[in-house]
């Protein structure tokens, strides 16, 4: 039996964000885009943003498309940009003197130096523009991307791993390995597709976590460390640099600590109080284009993330084990509410299974 697939505007939108996934980790601080070229109902060339700095999906599309670009139309997964503040010149200008005689965008772009200008400057050049397919898939597809541009703070993920029981350790501190092995390996792509890692010098002492990516092809990046007492051990692997580790300690004390770690490469953020300001430190990595953030921390950190309102998405991995006993390393510590009223609330749940082990994800209603 032969399939046949209809070209609807629908399916071509879908293919253009798969293509743009293919860049997952490695364009930020951009976002990721594809874009294939339809001439009379048939797909002649694609392409996709790979890396920032590198040619645009729609540049691409068009560079091998030649003059058969001329009268084609143009799917896009998001708004081209139409402005000079980057290394690569605008999209719109190319995509004009191409010829296209259509443009079909999945999502418009956030950024205020896009925001509809790019549509309006193809609209006014008298190509025509349909957009919003599939708008809610792109903006899940760049999401970190979206909450910095409109925010200036990254999009933070707040990961953890317990049995049924809802245990994040045993009562020895063990929890090497909680999940299965297809688990571990999720959770080491979800790392090389985020900016930075964070934990708690809990779990540094605890477990001496490395804090990479073990993927090929994906990079390490960059590790935060919640250590307000420096109690650090020089040897930890979080300081084998690189990648980049950033320690956020007090200001006071442990200066000649703080002179060798300086040595050894590792950046300082210091506070005045004795607790880390969870919030204020997300304003500060923003501004050093972190757009996304992966909390990797214990019973301590995943409570102060959430009670500080940063914490954008919860991923839950569960494996099919139980520890028993009772007040045992709960993945979220800190204070509980008397009442399911008052209670952090989950949106948008999803389920997925790797090897015997299980991943609910969710978004943090604000």
């Amino acid at each position: 039996m032969v399939s046949c697939i209809v070209m609807t505007d629908e399916y071509l939108i879908r293919r253009t964000l798969s293509l743009a996934a293919r860049a997952y980790g490695r364009t930020s601080p951009n976002p990721m885009v594809g874009a294939l070229v339809v001439r009379n109902g048939e797909v002649i060339t694609r392409g996709y943003h790979k890396k920032a700095g590198t040619p645009h999906a729609e540049a691409i599309a068009l560079e091998k498309a030649g003059e058969l670009a001329r009268g084609a139309t143009l799917y896009i997964s998001l708004e081209p940009c139409c402005h000079r503040d980057k290394r690569t010149p605008p999209c719109t200008e190319k995509i004009i003197a191409s010829g296209i005689s259509k443009v079909v965008i999945s999502m418009e772009d956030p950024n205020p130096k896009v925001a509809g200008k790019g549509i309006s400057e193809l609209r006014k050049a008298g190509i025509e523009v349909v957009s919003g397919i599939h708008e809610d898939r792109a903006e899940t597809l760049n999401e970190y991307y979206i909450k910095h541009i409109a925010t200036g703070r990254p999009f933070v993920i707040l990961k953890t791993a317990m049995t049924l029981d809802g245990k994040i350790a045993t009562p020895a501190g063990e929890s090497k390995w909680i999940t299965g092995e297809k688990a571990r390996r999720e959770v080491h792509r979800l790392r090389g597709g985020v900016d930075a890692i964070m934990s708690a010098i809990g779990t540094v002492k605890a477990d001496d976590p490395s804090l990479t990516c073990q993927i090929a092809g994906y990079k390490s990046p960059r590790r935060i460390i919640i250590d307000p007492g420096l109690d650090i051990s020089p040897d930890a692997k979080v300081l084998d640099i690189p990648p980049e580790t950033i320690i956020v300690t007090r200001k006071l004390g442990h200066q000649k600590k703080k002179a060798l770690l300086r040595e050894k490469g590792v950046t300082l953020i210091e506070h005045e109080r004795d607790r880390a300001d969870l919030a204020g430190l997300m304003k500060d990595l923003g501004k050093k284009g972190v757009l996304s953030v992966l909390i990797e921390g214990g019973s301590s950190l995943n409570a102060s993330s959430l009670d500080s309102g940063i914490v954008d998405k919860v991923m839950f991995f569960i494996a099919p084990k139980i520890i028993g006993g009772t007040g045992l390393f709960p993945p979220v510590g800190g204070r509980s509410f008397r009442r399911l009223a008052n209670a952090y609330r989950i949106t948008r749940t999803t389920i997925k299974k790797f090897g015997d082990d299980f991943l609910i994800s969710g978004y943090v209603v604000e």
